[in-house]
């Protein structure tokens, strides 16, 4: 009797049914890249009222603090897709480790607002990459039926990395609140007490270390090694994710769609993938627009600004953090059985009432105790089953193996373009229009959603990503 064939790539038997252990791993260590976004991009919202005390900063430069990091993410998020297209996603989820590094160090020691300003500007860059390439990694080694769950643990992660800035900010504020009547000097008493806003920004290095040594013990995507000729590397991470039932599927989908791609961005503009595009964008710009990077970034003040003290605010804040981290869960539990469409749905709904609502509460002044942070909890939770995830999702799933980088990227810029305008405008416009005002705009921004979903956006769960891919054809 002759031995069973072995296909080439795969060891027989050993990787007959794949492990969700290891695809778990891959994806979490990938998804801390979104821990650090999470931590980098709303650490800023603990130190604004020091550093605008201690440097007297106009609106004007309290939004270039702010949206300094954020033109870094957009210029990040433009370089991910033809860098990573280029030399692999694991390699460009090493540089944005590196310079998370990089930019805790250049904060934490930062001697005048320039360097805090460049040092922001760095960690901005490495939001950018993380921002594209850790979803797009998920997606890339992740299975049909996990998949929307596996790329959910970006988002997850993202609401951690805001939890944790939340808070070591907070933790941070009352040592530095106890001991302040005290005497003393030392690189300590310089970060902690005088300074603190340098032991909020140097908290990240700590993450950054940790994430920067772990993408050395993940591999490339299979997608990526197919693409440049290393079909055998391919075949047996897929075995080793799926099985080798599974890979063998999955290779030929794979190769065949690379042989009918021409890997163009003029791709993307073709009867089919116009649409994907336009999807893309449309989730990307109106999940920013919608107010939640405002109320991340900006909600100390707005709920000091309502009559809370600095340790309240941040206390509150918190509050608004971990409803962020819970209702995550709810996405990562729902969104591949119930699907995309339906828990979009329903999040637009809830994120417009809320915001609605604490428009009113500021135009009445109805601001003291606990219904405005109920609200703001309300909004925050809304969006993390809904938006927040599921652009990340659609967005890693829809475009073609050979532009996918590249086509990911020119959505993720799209987020970091309408977030880095929408928060350098902000400041301004909560001076011009009030805090009131700025919430009619954000729930206003979420009407048209409602039509997006019913007419316009396709559900993908359950689909392998080739498949998504020919549905636009």
């Amino acid at each position: 009797m002759s031995s069973p064939a072995i296909r080439p790539g795969i060891r027989h038997g050993a990787d007959e049914h794949g492990s969700v252990l290891y695809l778990t791993f891959l994806s979490i260590v990938s998804a801390l890249g979104g821990l650090l976004f999470g931590f980098d991009t709303v650490v800023i919202s603990g130190t604004l009222t020091p550093l605008k005390a201690q440097f007297t900063l106009s609106p004007a430069m309290e939004g270039w603090l702010v949206s300094s990091a954020l033109l870094g993410c957009a210029i990040g998020a433009g370089l991910a897709g033809t860098l990573s297209d280029r030399f692999g996603r694991k390699n460009v989820l090493l540089a944005s480790g590196f310079l998370f590094v990089i930019c805790s160090i250049g904060c934490a020691l930062a001697w005048d607002i320039d360097v805090l300003i460049w040092s922001r500007l760095v960690g901005g860059l490495g939001v950018g990459l993380a921002s594209m390439v850790s979803p797009l990694y998920i997606s890339e080694v992740s299975s049909p039926r996990l998949r929307g769950r596996m790329v959910t643990l970006f988002q997850f992660a993202i609401t951690i990395g805001i939890c944790l800035a939340l808070l070591s900010n907070a933790w941070l504020q009352q040592l530095a609140s106890r001991a302040a009547g005290t005497r003393g000097a030392g690189l300590y008493r310089w970060v902690v007490v005088d300074q603190v806003w340098r032991g909020m920004f140097g908290m990240e290095l700590f993450p950054s270390v940790v994430f920067t040594v772990l993408c050395f013990a993940i591999p490339e995507t299979p997608r990526w090694l197919t693409k440049v000729g290393r079909a055998g590397d391919a075949m047996r991470i897929l075995a080793k994710v799926g099985g080798r039932t599974v890979a063998e599927r999955e290779m030929k989908e794979i190769q065949d769609a690379i042989t009918e791609e021409t890997g163009s961005l003029a791709q993307l503009f073709a009867p089919g993938l116009r649409k994907a595009l336009f999807v893309a964008l449309f989730l990307a710009i109106v999940s920013e627009l919608s107010g939640i990077t405002v109320v991340l970034y900006y909600g100390p003040g707005i709920l000091k600004k309502a009559g809370f003290s600095l340790g309240a605010a941040l206390g509150g804040f918190v509050s608004i953090g971990l409803v962020n981290v819970l209702f995550t869960l709810i996405a990562i539990w729902l969104i591949d059985s119930v699907g995309r469409r339906p828990l979009l749905f329903a999040g637009n709904a809830g994120a417009f009432a809320a915001l609605a609502t604490i428009g009113v509460l500021f135009r009445t002044g109805r601001t003291e105790g606990p219904l405005l942070v109920g609200m703001m909890c309300l909004f925050v939770a809304c969006f993390a089953f809904s938006m927040g995830p599921i652009k990340w999702v659609v967005m890693s799933e829809i475009f073609p193996t050979r532009i996918r980088g590249r086509a990911m990227a020119i959505a993720t810029l799209a987020v970091w373009v309408t977030d880095g305008v929408y928060n350098q405008m902000f400041p301004i416009v909560r001076d011009s229009l009030g805090v009131p005002g700025s919430f009619f705009v954000f729930a206003a921004v979420l009407a048209p959603q409602f039509f997006f979903v019913w007419k316009i956006m396709p559900e993908t769960k359950g689909r392998t990503l080739e498949e998504i891919e020919r549905s636009w054809k």
